[in-house]
């Protein structure tokens, strides 16, 4: 089996890069500029014609979407050791992870380029400042999931909640919702970034947890 992660550092593909790295597995990380625009390259859209990260291409064959890729490599590369066996659980914490893909992630997308949403400089005020406010309360959420989380959010196994959360609460950052002012989701993050496997995306993608504010 061969396997190339496309990955552009920071993003969401931080969670498959991170558990491929739990997992021991050999394979080629690939990164893609997206401030360069690499992702609309026709060499990037031949992979995946949405021009979005990750991508996991396994023996020539292309996986996109977070969900999807990862459930492939807990299925297929790690053994079943990063989702929860029992259907009942698994179902539980992919349901935690859809929504931290297409509730949590958009909203910050609105924060973070509003312009895809208005082309009225005002309009675009108002959206990024309306979701902030909506960004902070999911986090809120997701730092009460730490307060709780047996040892890791999924369970017994450190998995893709615990690489997303991580993510996410570092996008918060970015939108003024600093990191530290988290009593329970930062020091959880920090738990994550100090795992060996994770420890090698984190230096692969040159992370820092404690991030600043983007102008507006």
């Amino acid at each position: 089996m061969t396997i190339q992660l496309y990955y552009a550092p920071g993003a969401c593909s931080f969670v498959p890069h991170g558990l491929l790295e739990i997992a021991g597995a050999t394979f080629e990380p690939r990164p893609v500029k997206l401030h360069k625009g690499e992702q609309a390259t026709p060499e990037y859209l031949a992979i995946n014609p949405r021009g979005q990260v990750p991508v996991l291409v396994v023996d020539g064959q292309p996986i996109n979407q977070i969900v999807a890729i990862v459930t492939y490599i807990n299925d297929a590369v790690a053994g079943g050791r990063f989702l929860p066996p029992e259907p009942l659980a698994k179902a539980k914490a992919l349901q935690t992870l859809a929504w931290f893909n297409n509730t949590v992630h958009p909203t910050f997308t609105h924060v973070f380029m509003p312009q895809k949403f208005a082309d009225d400089k005002a309009a675009q005020s108002a959206i990024r400042s309306t979701n902030i406010g909506k960004y902070r309360e999911h986090l809120v959420e997701i730092d009460a999931m730490c307060a709780t989380a047996e040892p890791w959010l999924g369970g017994a196994e450190i998995g893709p909640l615990d690489l997303y959360a991580l993510t996410l609460m570092r996008w918060g950052g970015f939108a003024g919702i600093g990191p530290k002012s988290w009593a329970h989701l930062w020091p959880h993050a920090n738990k994550v970034a100090q795992h060996p496997g994770v420890a090698r995306a984190v230096e692969r993608e040159r992370l820092e947890l404690d991030v600043k504010p983007i102008a507006s």
